[in-house]
C-alpha cells in the first residue's frame, strides 16, 4: 500500500513538473513570439523611415537637378545676350567729329580750358558750335578772351549770363541772357548767322567785324593753341 501511495505521489509529482514546465515552456515561447514580432515592427518601421528618407533624398536631388538646369540655361542665355552685345558694338562705328576725336573727346579737350561760371561745359559748347557749322575751338577761344574766364570770369558772365561780350540791353550796354545755356547758344547762334554763314570763319576774318582792335585775333588764334594743347 506504503509503495502505492508513493508510486501515485512520484507519479502526481511528475505529471506537476511537467504541467509546470510545459507552462513556463509556452509563457517562454510567447514572450519570445511578442519579442520577435516587436522586433519585426522595429525593423519594418525603419525600413519605412529608411524608404521615406530616400524618397526625400531623391526628391532633392532631382531639384538640385532642376536648378542646375535652369542655371545653365541662365547662363547660356546671359552668353547669348553677352555676345549680341559685343556684336552690336562691334558693329557701331565710333562716330568722329572734329579733328579724329568723338564728341566726348572734344568736349573734354575743351573743359580743360574752361574755368569759373563756364566750367565743364565743354559739351554743350562743342555739340551746339558742330550743330551751327562753328568751329568750337574758335567759338571757345572767343569766349575765354572776352570773359576772362580762363581764370576768374568778368561780372558779364556772372551776372548777365554773356559768354562773348555781345552787345545789346539788359546789361548795360550789352545783351543779357536768362540762363548760361541760353547764353553760350545765343554766343554761338550769333558766331554762325553773322560770321561763319558769311565765309568769316577764321579769327583774323571774324576780327574785321567783331573787334575794333586790329590785334583781337591774335589773341583769339593764342588761346586757340593753348586749348588744342591741354
Amino acid at each position: 500500500m506504503k509503495a502505492s501511495l508513493r508510486v501515485i505521489l512520484i507519479t502526481v509529482l511528475t505529471v506537476s513538473d511537467c504541467i509546470i514546465g510545459g507552462t513556463i515552456i509556452k509563457d517562454s515561447l510567447v514572450e519570445n513570439n511578442i519579442q520577435k514580432k516587436e522586433l519585426w515592427n522595429l525593423s519594418a518601421t525603419q525600413e519605412l523611415e529608411e524608404t521615406e528618407l530616400a524618397l526625400v533624398m531623391q526628391e532633392a536631388t532631382e531639384e538640385e537637378t532642376e536648378l542646375a538646369l535652369v542655371m545653365q540655361e541662365a547662363t547660356e542665355e546671359e552668353s547669348e545676350i553677352k555676345e549680341e552685345g559685343e556684336t552690336v558694338q562691334e558693329e557701331l562705328p565710333i562716330e568722329l567729329v572734329y579733328e579724329g576725336m568723338t564728341l566726348d573727346e572734344l568736349a573734354a579737350q575743351l573743359n580743360r580750358s574752361l574755368k569759373g561760371e563756364i566750367a565743364n561745359q565743354g559739351y554743350l559748347i562743342a555739340s551746339y558750335s558742330l550743330e551751327k557749322d562753328v568751329d568750337p575751338y574758335i567759338a571757345t577761344a572767343i569766349m575765354l578772351l572776352e570773359t576772362g574766364c580762363n581764370g576768374k570770369c568778368s561780372t558779364l558772365v556772372t551776372k548777365c549770363h554773356n559768354v562773348g561780350g555781345q552787345v545789346g540791353t539788359g546789361c548795360g550796354k550789352y545783351r543779357s541772357f536768362e540762363t548760361l545755356e541760353a547764353g553760350i547758344k545765343g554766343f554761338i547762334d550769333n558766331l554762325s548767322k553773322n560770321y561763319f554763314s558769311k565765309g568769316l570763319d577764321t579769327p583774323k576774318e571774324i576780327n574785321k567785324k567783331y573787334a575794333t582792335s586790329k590785334e583781337w585775333y591774335k589773341k583769339v588764334e593764342s588761346y586757340i593753341k593753348t586749348i588744342k594743347n591741354k
